[in-house]
């Protein structure tokens, strides 16, 4: 039915994400440009700068894909007993009208 602890991969996947996003702000802005440095070396910090930033970035695309794909099981899960569940209540309410149904056995009066 439910696999054990998708309840605790999904609170790790939900860290994990505000971990990264944590990562990612503070990377803050792009580096300025300093008019001492030349063109190439200010092109070399810009671009560490968006790889870092591209790297968080698709770690965290790749955190919320596991996070759906773990309440999405979940969600799964959550049909299953509720289909179960209404089974059940199937079973339970014909069985009390079949109860109800049944004559019961009445004394016998003496004449």
């Amino acid at each position: 039915m439910t696999k054990v602890g998708t309840g605790e991969i999904i609170y790790d996947l939900r860290k994990k994400i505000q971990k990264i996003k944590y990562d990612l702000n503070q990377l803050s802005e792009p580096p300025s440009e300093l008019p001492e440095m030349i063109t190439s070396a200010n092109l070399l910090r810009s671009n560490e700068f968006l790889s870092k930033e591209n790297e968080k970035k698709t770690e965290l695309v790749s955190a919320y894909e596991q996070y759906s794909e773990a309440l999405e099981e979940m969600l799964s899960s959550v049909f299953e007993i509720q289909k179960d569940l209404k089974e059940i209540l199937k079973t339970q309410s014909s069985m009390i009208a079949a109860k109800k149904k049944k004559p019961s056995k009445s004394k016998k009066t003496k004449k």
